[in-house]
């Protein structure tokens, strides 16, 4: 068994050579069981996989996915994932920085994670297929006097494509309800505060709204109250550290904004049905 580190491996393969972006094409002609998986991990930047042939078998923040071609997947920065079999695949993959991306769609894939598989259509694979070709191609054009905007433009172009079909599947926004609207940026401010902040009118306060107009809001799009979401939040990264890392169930209580330990154990285990140790020696990485 590979030896945890006190914190969630990181695979650095946006940095890979310090452009903040990284692409390759891959093809592994074998069908392939990965005894046990391989270790869970998290890129440093967003990472965007082109199935062009094959199956892989992924798992994703406990999720479980069987992916066939052509498909495509988007995976957040913030999501533990790890390749559980692959059988005669051939796979691009692109990784690239917050500060390598348009902002535009920076906040566009933050309202869409966690994405699950795409299965995409003859005529968007072949598309995507092309863009992704063309990176590739521009990526080994290191002597280019304006390689690394080359680059990263070929590369938001592909990022693009992908979000367009992401969209594809959603509401169109500006068919949204005001509850909705509230709702997204209430999980927007979750994402980005669930470590401090952990009560509703904390986000009612953030959000300029009143506590019990941000409950109805959001239990009316999502079925569920403020505190279920932020209760889930919390318990999503505590799973993660508790799984893919070393620190002990204090030190990820401190980490996720517990002062009271002992209140962290129960919130714990009234969210998930099972202790938290239990919970770390049933997903042993």
């Amino acid at each position: 068994m590979p030896k945890k580190t006190k914190s969630i491996p990181v695979n650095p393969m946006a940095n890979e050579f310090g452009a903040g972006i990284a692409i390759e094409r891959v093809s592994f002609t074998n069908p392939l069981f990965i005894e046990g998986g391989e270790r869970a991990h998290r890129h440093d930047g967003h990472g965007f996989f082109l199935l062009e042939s094959g199956s892989i078998a992924i798992e994703i923040d406990f999720q479980k996915y069987t992916i066939k071609a052509p498909s495509i997947i988007y995976v957040h920065p913030d999501q533990v994932h790890r390749t559980t079999a692959f059988e005669n695949v051939t796979v691009c993959s692109l990784a690239i920085t917050d500060e390598n991306l348009n902002l535009e769609y920076l906040k566009l894939l933050e309202g869409i994670a966690p994405a699950k598989p795409l299965l995409l259509q003859p005529e968007t694979f072949t598309i995507i297929g092309e863009a992704v070709s063309l990176c590739l191609k521009l990526a080994d054009r290191k002597n280019d006097k304006l390689y690394h905007s080359l680059l990263k433009d070929s590369c938001n172009a592909v990022v693009a494509l992908v979000i367009s079909q992401y969209l594809a599947l959603a509401k169109p926004t500006d068919k949204f309800s005001r509850f909705e609207i509230v709702t997204k940026a209430f999980r927007e401010t979750l994402n980005k505060n669930f470590t401090m902040l952990k009560r509703p009118t904390d986000y009612a306060e953030k959000l300029n709204i009143s506590t019990p107009y941000l409950n109805e809001c959001v239990k009316n799009t999502t079925g569920y109250s403020v505190s279920y979401h932020i209760q889930q939040r919390v318990i999503l990264e505590a799973k993660r550290l508790l799984s893919h890392s070393d620190k002990t169930v204090k030190e990820i209580a401190a980490d996720l904004g517990f002062d009271d330990y002992p209140y962290f154990s129960r919130l714990f285990t009234k969210v998930t049905g099972i202790a938290a140790l239990a919970f770390r020696n049933k997903n042993l990485d």
